[in-house]
């Protein structure tokens, strides 16, 4: 389908209702054509985990205009089969598709963090693990070093 308001149209067929029941849905799953208008957008949301998402987004149910009480689901599942050839994919399916680009992977501590004017702790935190000082996340980092002071005072 080429627009939410075709989805709209096609689960108040299938549902009951008007159109402007499901518009809301259907273009929570296809928002991410502001990025990217390609049918690649579909990996953000095309898929199970999405299907769960829009639940959480939108409840677990809808009221119609014609009263009638429809699972989001099902107008998720109607979204993504429409637009997917009839399946309803894993996000893996679309996550083992992407192409692995070199800036993808390999990620680094930046070494030159400025001195935070703010006393911010993140700064002293990275500056440890870029020394090798700590392996520590720095929520576990900040704790430790609570102790530290504590036992010292």
């Amino acid at each position: 389908m080429a627009h939410p308001l075709h989805h709209a149209e096609s689960s108040a067929r299938k549902f009951g209702g008007v159109p402007s029941d499901y518009q809301a849905v259907h273009d929570w799953f296809d928002a991410s054509k502001e990025h990217l208008a390609l049918f690649t957008h579909r990996a953000l949301r095309h898929h199970a985990q999405g299907l769960f998402e829009a639940e959480r987004v939108f409840g677990l149910t809808l009221t119609n205009s014609a009263g009638r009480d429809i699972p989001v689901r099902w107008i998720g599942e109607q979204h993504v089969r429409e637009d997917c050839q009839g399946r309803i994919p894993s996000m893996a399916d679309w996550l083992r598709r992407i192409q692995p680009e070199p800036w993808m992977a390999n990620g680094h501590i930046d070494g030159n963090v400025g001195i935070n004017p703010c006393g911010d702790p993140r700064a002293a935190w990275v500056s440890e693990v870029a020394a090798g000082r700590t392996v520590l996340g720095l929520k576990d980092w900040m704790a430790a070093r609570a102790m530290q002071t504590a036992q010292s005072a």
